[in-house]
């Protein structure tokens, strides 16, 4: 029997159009239970905050629990490594931040590759670290410790949540600039370099803003200034460090985004972007992030991309002028 040519083309098509439909389907369908979202860092931390603020909008926005799970341990890599085995299903994400870039440089043992593993989603949030002293401390403005720390080379100790964090990075850059000698004291975490800054034995610090922005207004903390370019919408009053003189050009931030494991479905991958991007236009959200020491980035996934690109290739420059290790 001839099937009629144009019949045939009708069939033909109908086929080739059939394989989409599994996958457009299930992107309508998701999230049709609840959604793990790793974060690889402690309760209370930078990440940990943004996490739990995007998490409570995707709950109420998309119907579906969006559950925080704290993974710490080796700078995030054991949070990351968890999505990495995870179905790809959209159903297990993980809120990310520099530090997960610069891992693949400073880690050669990773059993992962960032890169091919993980399938980058959207950028949510971006938020300076910040120059931190106790209250006590004699120095109230970054000329004013670099002065000192020239008058006292070694005897003044900085703390970060550990070798190769990104605070890590930004102090030993303001080191090369200033010309000063002050000690790294890598702690494990940011909850106990915070804990020992607010209890005043260690001097000086480089931590995230959203874990000391109520300290500081309590007093309890004082901020030098933000590791940025430009000031923080959180903190307007804090200066910048690229405003002060030989400063142009410093910025470190501590940006956050979402990331699902590499052969998640694109559309699915495309519909909690798009989420993410209503999130952080919404006054609402803004307003929270603001208010938690944030500012909304909402980066969509091709400009987040080469983002990511353009993150990894600075600080690997910088991990190597520096000699900076995960293991020091």
């Amino acid at each position: 029997m001839t099937i009629p040519r144009r019949t045939f083309l009708r069939a033909a098509a109908g086929a080739l159009a059939l394989p989409a439909l599994p996958t457009f389907a299930f992107a309508q369908a998701w999230p049709s239970r609840p959604v793990r979202m790793i974060v690889g860092f402690g309760p209370g931390s930078a990440p940990d905050i943004v996490a739990r603020l995007m998490g409570q909008w995707l709950s109420d926005s998309l119907g579906q629990p969006f559950l925080i799970e704290n993974r710490p341990g080796a700078a995030s890599n054991i949070g990351t490594e968890a999505v990495v085995r995870a179905a790809p299903d959209g159903y297990t994400v993980q809120m990310t931040v520099l530090t997960n870039v610069f891992n693949t440089t400073l880690y050669t043992n990773l059993k992962f590759s960032f890169g091919s593993d993980m399938a980058h989603v959207a950028g949510v949030a971006n938020a300076p670290y910040v120059v931190v002293v106790p209250p006590s401390f004699p120095a109230k403005t970054v000329p004013e410790f670099i002065a000192y720390a020239k008058a006292n080379p070694g005897k003044i100790s900085y703390g970060t949540p550990g070798s190769g964090s990104s605070m890590h990075f930004a102090g030993e850059s303001l080191k090369a600039i200033a010309g000063i000698f002050i000690v790294h004291i890598p702690y494990r975490g940011a909850a106990p370099a915070i804990a020992d800054l607010l209890g005043g034995q260690v001097p000086m610090g480089i931590a995230g803003l959203p874990p000391v922005v109520g300290p500081h207004k309590a007093g309890k903390i004082h901020i030098l200034a933000v590791t940025s370019t430009q000031r923080s919408g959180a903190l307007p009053d804090i200066p910048a460090m690229a405003e002060l003189p030989g400063f142009a050009g410093y910025n470190f931030t501590n940006w956050t985004g979402v990331f699902m494991a590499g052969k998640t479905p694109p559309a699915v991958i495309e519909r909690l972007a798009a989420e993410i991007g209503k999130a952080v236009r919404e006054p609402a959200m803004r307003e929270k992030l603001l208010a938690a020491g944030v500012d909304p980035l909402g980066l969509p996934t091709p400009q987040f991309v080469q983002f990511l690109a353009r993150e990894k290739d600075t600080y690997s420059k910088i991990a190597k002028a520096r000699s900076i290790k995960a293991d020091d």
